[in-house]
């Protein structure tokens, strides 16, 4: 694998061969240029993963060289060197941009340390990018409906708030880890870690290690100290995902944390403090459950300061087209393929589905799609049967239609097929379907 690329631009041209041979010799490929302008025609050109940059160039100042590289490639880090020593000059240049001022003559093991140094601070900077912009991805709430603006509102209001703890409900599949990101993302720790667990996944003590952390030894198989994810979420959310289905004993230590911000590891003498908003979730209704004794009614009361309803897709049916236009690109990019056309009496009968899934079953839907019938239109018969409508010829008791269909396709492909010399192309373009397609039926 190429190592990172490096662009010099000096107008010495004995010390950019000797750069340049060093570098080369550690692995870097290595661009130069001896003027201002070549230097940013260069970089524009080749995109650099960093700049050496002189101060001093026969046709422009570095600094205006830098100014141009920071406006068109804001990301290339640039490093600055000169035999002119200036401290004025040197916070100018860190000031305008420059990630580090060295002056000449240097020592090239400490330039390469500069380097690599440089380097890898962006590389990290690039990760943590890629993460956030993939976790904003993940957050993003699609919807233009009546309830979808409503939720979007109260979520703004909530999440700028001081408010330390959030209640989601809504059915299984609305979408509540979304809105828990979309939350986070909008309040003022939305720097800090968003971490998610559910406490369904796990058994008591395991879930309890997960949340609070454990001493080595506290229990078997404990063979060193672990955080939990309360320490982890310091500075930022804790998301409890199916926060009906917690122990009753767990419970108890969770509303203790609520309270005043402590918590203890199991088999710790000692007490942590943590401060991280707290958003939780359920699809069971935790006032009845703390009726009948199965939720605590004290956690249930502390937990639903802030209620949020998240609205089944039922709810907000006109959102429904651009769901299904977001997964549907969302899959074929995944796939690597085409998306799925959705005609308008399709899409109409999918808007007066029940959607009993909501969004998971709507996203399930367009990955099957996808995988079946990329790029193609799609039909009834290509929907699961219990999409289809209840008068909807899918079969009968004996298989009968079924049969006779399947015949019937049979027939006309081959007889296609025949027409066509045996080529698979021609024969489905005469079908008017994608090769693809007719492979797949062949």
């Amino acid at each position: 694998m190429n190592k990172a690329l490096i662009l010099i631009i000096d107008d010495e041209q004995r010390l950019v061969r000797s750069l340049q041979l060093a570098l080369e010799a550690d692995g870097y490929r290595i661009a130069t240029a001896h003027t201002g302008s070549a230097g940013i025609e260069t970089a524009l050109e080749r995109q650099p993963d960093l700049v050496l940059l002189d101060l001093r160039l026969p046709d422009f100042s570095g600094l205006e060289v830098l100014k141009q590289l920071q406006l068109q490639l804001p990301t290339c880090p640039v490093v600055m060197f000169s035999a002119h020593g200036d401290i004025k000059v040197a916070i100018e240049a860190l000031k305008s941009g420059a990630l580090d001022f060295i002056t000449k003559p240097f020592d090239i093991h400490e330039l390469k340390s500069l380097i690599a140094r440089t380097l890898e601070r962006c590389r990290l900077d690039k990760e943590v990018r890629f993460f956030r912009e993939r976790e904003l991805g993940k957050a993003r709430l699609i919807g233009h409906s009546e309830a979808m603006r409503r939720l979007h509102e109260d979520l703004t209001r909530i999440a700028r708030s001081g408010a330390k703890t959030l209640l989601l409900q809504g059915a299984s599949g609305t979408g509540k880890t979304a809105v828990a990101r979309q939350v986070h993302q909008l309040s003022k720790v939305s720097s800090g870690p968003f971490v998610e667990v559910n406490c369904a996944a796990l058994p008591e003590q395991l879930l309890e290690a997960e949340l609070f952390g454990s001493e080595k030894g506290a229990y078997t198989g404990a063979h060193q100290r672990r955080s939990g994810l309360v320490e982890l979420a310091n500075g930022g959310t804790l998301f409890l995902d199916e926060i009906g289905e917690m122990p009753l004993a767990l419970q108890a230590k969770l509303l203790s944390f609520l309270e005043d911000h402590t918590y203890r590891p199991i088999g710790s003498s000692r007490v942590y403090q943590a401060e991280a908003r707290i958003i939780a979730a359920t699809n069971r209704e935790l006032g009845q459950a703390a009726e009948e004794g199965s939720f605590r009614a004290d956690l249930y009361y502390r937990l639903n300061v802030m209620p949020i309803r998240v609205p089944a897709l039922a709810q907000r049916r006109e959102d429904i087209p651009l769901l299904i236009e977001h997964f549907s690109l969302k899959m074929a990019a995944s796939e690597g393929c085409s998306p799925v056309l959705i005609e308008q009496e399709i899409m109409n009968h999918l808007r007066d589905y029940e959607w009993p899934g909501n969004i998971r079953e709507l996203k399930n839907l367009l990955e099957r799609l996808t995988v079946l019938y990329p790029g193609e239109v799609v039909t009834l018969s290509m929907l699961p049967p219990e999409m289809q409508p209840s008068d909807y010829p899918t079969f009968c008791a004996d298989g009968s239609i079924e049969d006779r269909l399947a015949e019937t396709e049979r027939d006309i492909i081959l007889r296609t097929l025949e027409q066509a010399g045996g080529r698979k192309g021609a024969a489905a373009e005469k079908l008017g379907i994608s090769r693809h397609a007719f492979k797949r039926r062949l």
